[in-house]
């Protein structure tokens, strides 16, 4: 009677504990660092990119192909999207608002497009506006070249500089030699004036078979682009092979050296390349070895987290935790991990009133709390 007993409180105690952390799914939760997380939506499948409207909405981007806003914790789905090539690791991904959104209304979405006239496709850029949750006056920007149906690397991230220059990552699809040819899209940051035309500066604009947007190429595959809100310098990360990641500050017309430099290897254990630098070709201000897999990056640009102000926050898609990194007189001088095991994280950003917001894979956006 009495282990039947015991099972019994045992089993009325595991049902009371699911149910209460069914009920409290969204209370915060306190990490080593000081950081409390907190739930603000969920229930996304794949949230890929996050950006803020000047009213503080948040628009989310699905990679399914579903722009979402959100509003006090309610989304909803803005229709009117274009067709969404879905493809491994391709699909709907970035999303960037105009920093004159209140004057233009434009915001910016980075996606996977179908070939029209072959199979594959490659990275693509469109500007909208909306009324209500309905996107009109769609414009189409670029789409990269060439066409693959390799599922991999579609880059995709979005930033503006100063000068109001938009740049554009995008990946070398799976194939490494792209990475360093000027005759197509793919390994490489782009430059655009907002609608899309190259500026007269861009550094291969004279070069006859040259991309005339390429700004800097050697790239594998770009997931975080973000302008340092003190110096303007653009600062970007991309995955390497099997060990590799890179922090670079990407500078007009410069090598980052992919393939023919990498401090990793391939994912069979054989060696890309005998060499980690090599002259005319640009060094990362760190890499990571062994790979995180890191997607998503911004700036504390205020002191809404203590000395915390000026760091940067990139996610980790493969150990799945958010990775605060001390800068320095423009270097990374310490790393700890704030937020883990929330899920892969993949993409951070600094809302208009300076709350850092992370979208993790597990289809929750967070936000970060710190006292």
């Amino acid at each position: 009677m009495k282990s039947i007993y015991s099972l019994g409180l045992l089993f009325f105690l595991a049902v009371i504990s699911q149910s209460c952390a069914q009920q409290n799914k969204n209370v915060t939760t306190p990490t080593s660092t000081g950081i409390t997380v907190e739930t603000v939506v969920d229930g996304f499948d794949i949230p890929w990119g996050i950006a803020f409207l000047p009213n503080g909405d948040l628009l989310v981007t699905e990679k399914s192909g579903i722009l979402y806003r959100v509003n006090q914790g309610k989304k909803t789905e803005i229709t009117g999207l274009p067709p969404i090539y879905q493809r491994g690791q391709g699909g709907l991904m970035d999303i960037k608002v105009h920093p004159k959104y209140k004057e233009n209304g434009w915001i910016y979405i980075s996606y996977a497009k179908k070939a029209e006239r072959e199979s594959g496709g490659n990275t693509a850029l469109m500007r909208f506006k909306l009324d209500g949750n309905k996107i009109v006056k769609k414009e189409p920007l670029f789409k990269a070249l060439p066409n693959s149906n390799d599922g991999r690397h579609f880059g995709s991230r979005i930033e503006f500089d100063r000068e109001g220059y938009l740049f554009l990552s995008v990946g070398e699809r799976g194939e490494w030699d792209n990475a360093q040819l000027l005759t197509n899209h793919s390994g490489k940051i782009h430059r655009f004036n907002a609608d899309g035309s190259i500026p007269k500066d861009n550094p291969f604009v004279d070069q006859a078979d040259a991309m005339k947007s390429i700004y800097s190429y050697g790239h594998r595959n770009p997931q975080g682009l973000v302008l340092h809100p003190e110096t303007g310098d653009l600062w970007e990360h991309e995955h390497g092979p099997r060990g590799g990641d890179e922090v670079n500050i990407i500078e007009k017309g410069k090598n980052y050296g992919w393939p023919v430099i990498t401090y990793g290897i391939n994912y069979n254990g054989q060696t890309i390349s005998p060499n980690t630098e090599k002259e005319g070709l640009e060094q990362p201000i760190l890499y990571w070895k062994p790979s995180i897999a890191p997607s998503g990056m911004a700036f504390i640009s205020t002191d809404k987290y203590g000395d915390w102000k000026g760091d940067l926050l990139v996610g980790s898609l493969k150990f799945s935790y958010l990775n605060h990194c001390t800068v320095k007189d423009g270097k990374i001088v310490k790393q700890e991990k704030i937020v883990e095991n929330e899920g892969r994280v993949r993409d951070v950003k600094e809302s208009p009133d300076g709350t850092i917001y992370v979208a993790v894979e597990s289809g929750k956006i967070l936000k970060l709390i710190k006292k």
